[in-house]
């Protein structure tokens, strides 16, 4: 049995979840079960069932279980007949319903499949990023993502997908198309593409295991300041490495300030957090958290920064637990000015657990607390600076992804004011 599964940090159920973790197989055979009760378990729907309770039982973070007979529970989820396996998972999720917290939540097998590929920052496909054209419902490129089969294949932004071997995408949901594209890496899948001055063409590519990206970044000439802009939309797997080369890239470029966007990060892996903050925190308190038994682990800056250049932080109610960890460490030590709304204010560990039938378990496993010691939960961080923009502005940034990080975007220009005000002048360059 693997004791440290990974460490998550989910914003709310059903939205962003773990990566590839470590599967965990209980003995079902423990103390209190009968010879019959044992019988009945092997081959059926209670197995699941059990294992998935004593997951919760020996980590949930609260021991009193939200004062739930726990030990009860269990006894009334494996006296009952189940017929089938839905039936059963069915139990299961009114059961953890009374621990009455969103983030300890049952998967079943597709959704503990999608929950781990997010995470993992990888998929099995051809490399597209795909929408529903709006005007004529077919399923569109929104990008190939780089060095994917879709990119040597030749596929572009606009084409649009009619058919995905053989079968017509007329009337077919993006998630749809999606998941007819993906598949075993090393398999071969054709679309019938349509491209605006070529007409109607084939393409056949071979699966291939394809990162993806979490953090895009560029450099920005303000004025006569260059301002590095990152974004980072999750904590993935491979958010650590692609933000080292982010800051990197953009140091070499001669940044003189960054501005990180953590608009909309649902958050992932908590230690994709820590690792992210030391890249910017050269010493300093990242975050506490705390077991069901008082158990404390503090991790720490290890004088490893990449720069320490001027950061501006944006956020807004959509920034949440890894993101809040990251902001919180980066305020709390004066690392940076956080800019925009206050965020979503989740401030719970999750470990997550594999079944033995492919299902899933997310179980909240500790509290955290900024270096300051302040419990954000329900609260979330609060800006340095608020910046709060109408529903119109908001409608405009989500209608055009384009605007984002531009001098249409309200709390992008004001942290490029907060960072040319904390840079001296310097002239500007003879053209």
């Amino acid at each position: 049995m693997n004791l440290f599964p990974r460490r998550f940090l989910l914003p709310q159920a059903g939205l962003f979840g773990g990566a590839l973790a470590a599967t965990a197989t209980l003995s079902l055979f423990v103390p209190g079960l009968n010879s019959s009760v044992r019988a009945a378990l092997q081959d059926s729907p209670k197995t699941v069932l059990d294992e998935a309770w004593q997951i919760v039982n020996r980590d949930y973070v609260d021991g009193t279980f939200n004062q739930v007979d726990w030990q009860k529970t269990r006894q009334e989820l494996l006296n009952k007949n189940y017929t089938s396996r839905e039936q059963a998972y069915e139990a299961l999720k009114t059961a953890l319903e009374q621990l009455q917290d969103p983030y300890t939540r049952f998967m079943d097998p597709e959704q503990y499949e999608a929950l781990t590929s997010q995470t993992s920052g990888e998929l099995s496909g051809v490399g597209l990023r795909l929408e529903l054209d709006e005007k004529t419902k077919a399923i569109a490129v929104v990008e190939p993502i780089e060095n994917s089969p879709a990119v040597r294949a030749g596929l572009q932004v606009a084409d649009k997908i009619l058919a995905i071997d053989g079968k017509t995408t007329q009337g077919m949901s993006v998630e749809e198309a999606a998941k007819l594209i993906r598949g075993q890496v090393g398999t071969e899948v054709t679309l019938q593409v349509s491209r605006e001055g070529r007409g109607v063409f084939d393409v056949s590519m071979t699966r291939a295991r394809i990162e993806l990206p979490a953090v895009r970044y560029t450099m920005k000439q303000e004025g006569n300041k260059r301002v590095g802009y990152i974004r980072l939309q999750e904590f993935s797997s491979h958010a650590a490495e692609q933000m080292h080369r982010a800051i990197e890239n953009l140091s070499a470029q001669k940044a003189d300030a960054f501005v990180l966007d953590l608009r909309g990060n649902p958050g992932g892996l908590l230690y994709a957090s820590i690792d992210i903050a030391r890249m910017w925190m050269e010493k300093g308190s990242i975050v506490r958290t705390v077991d069901r038994v008082g158990h404390n682990e503090e991790m720490s800056a290890n004088r490893t920064a990449l720069t320490n250049l001027p950061l501006a932080v944006l956020v807004d109610g959509n920034s949440a637990s890894a993101s809040e960890i990251l902001s919180g460490a980066l305020k709390d030590n004066g690392r940076a000015t956080i800019i925009g709304d206050q965020t979503f204010g989740k401030a719970l560990v999750q470990s997550v657990h594999s079944l033995s039938d492919g299902s899933g378990l997310a179980v909240t496993i500790a509290h955290y607390y900024t270096p300051n010691g302040t419990d954000i939960s329900h609260k979330g961080i609060t800006p340095d600076i608020k910046v709060e923009i109408s529903d119109a502005q908001k409608q405009k940034l989500a209608t055009n992804p384009t605007a984002i990080g531009s001098k249409d975007d309200p709390i992008y220009t004001r942290a490029v004011a907060v960072l040319q005000a904390q840079l001296p002048n310097k002239p500007v360059a003879a053209q």
